[in-house]
């Protein structure tokens, strides 16, 4: 696997460019923005965006995934539960950002338990609610890596007030889903540095096990 993490928009969301090594077909996960920055690191390691996967629908996720789509041709992907969000975005945003697009229809919908496929690379869906109704997170098994877009991060977990958050349902997320993976999977959160499952088990303030 080949990975490249950029730091994309104001608040530095990670947008994640995972390519297979064999045949340089490659998924972009999060574009929040600066398209020419993800275009450029998919030159830089020859790769073909074949697919771009939306964790979930926020603002700084999305800016740049319509961009990135009509310049390479990739499909777009989100959970279900996202796709009329992606299409009419909560006014909200608007306060965040004024470029928050209306109207964007992804290709294809995803299920907790669908599988995917970048060249040799098997990406898992992993439906993680909580910090927004169909929030995802993606499981690489190959590789002991997943992404978990704004559900966990180092040492936190993602916001709950936001249309559509609940607090409840991020912790049975995290803890029923992402803490049932292997402690030594490496995780790569929507923002901040990567840490690891067996880490964040000991070591986070929300979700340590035995709190």
């Amino acid at each position: 696997m080949i990975l490249r993490t950029l730091a994309v928009g104001r608040l530095g969301t990670n947008c994640y460019v995972v390519a297979c090594e064999r045949t340089h077909q490659a998924m972009v996960i999060d574009p929040g923005d600066d398209v020419q920055d993800i275009r450029r690191a998919l030159d830089e390691i020859g790769a073909q965006a074949q697919q771009i996967v939306l964790t979930h629908f926020h603002f700084d996720h999305i800016l740049a995934a319509d961009p990135l789509r009509q310049e390479t041709g990739a499909t777009l992907a989100i959970h279900e539960a996202e796709a009329a969000h992606l299409t009419k975005p909560p006014a909200l945003f608007r306060f965040f950002s004024p470029n928050v697009p209306e109207g964007l229809v992804a290709d294809q919908l995803l299920h907790d338990g669908d599988v995917l496929t970048v060249g040799d690379i098997r990406v898992e869906v992993l439906h993680t609610p909580g910090h927004s109704p169909g929030g995802i997170s993606l499981w690489l098994p190959e590789e002991l890596v997943v992404f978990s877009g704004d559900a966990l991060f180092r040492q936190g977990i993602g916001r709950t007030d936001f249309p559509g958050s609940n607090s409840d349902q991020l912790l049975r997320s995290i803890r029923e889903k992402l803490f049932a993976l292997p402690d030594e999977t490496a995780v790569y959160p929507g923002h901040g540095p990567a840490t690891t499952i067996g880490y964040e088990k000991q070591h986070n303030p929300w979700v340590a096990v035995g709190k």
